[in-house]
């Protein structure tokens, strides 16, 4: 069972950066697929990225609208998943979550961004302020 800590959620003012972390336990396997998601209130959950890591490989996807704003990257020695995020908008205002699939592989972790995780974070809240 793989679980996963959220945190680096707060309140920032709009053109602002924050850097979300990620934290796992109990992987059973070097690979992993890892994503962001967020839900804004009175909205669906959206996909916000994901990362896929191997052996000797990495791959990331990030949602259209976002790329250039947020990044995200990987710590494979402190199990960690991070988001960057720059330039923020108050629409940014979301709880952001984390989330990891079962059984990771690359030629599908890209597809995940749109739904798929089997295990998810309780969340880190972000808002944006103008």
């Amino acid at each position: 069972q793989v679980q996963l800590v959220e945190s680096g959620g707060g309140s920032v003012q709009a053109g602002g950066s924050l850097k979300l972390s990620c934290t796992a336990s109990g992987y059973t396997s070097n690979r992993r697929c890892v994503g962001w998601f967020r839900q804004a209130p009175g909205k669906e959950r959206e996909g916000v990225a994901t990362i896929y890591t191997g052996t000797g490989i990495s791959s990331t996807s990030h949602a259209d609208s976002l790329k250039g704003r947020f990044t995200i990257s990987q710590d494979n020695a402190k199990n960690t998943v991070y988001l960057q995020m720059n330039s923020l908008k108050p629409e940014d205002t979301a709880m952001y979550y984390c989330a990891a699939a079962g059984s990771p592989r690359l030629d599908t972790c890209r597809s995940r961004i749109y739904g798929g995780m089997d295990y998810w974070g309780k969340g880190t809240l972000v808002t944006i302020s103008s």
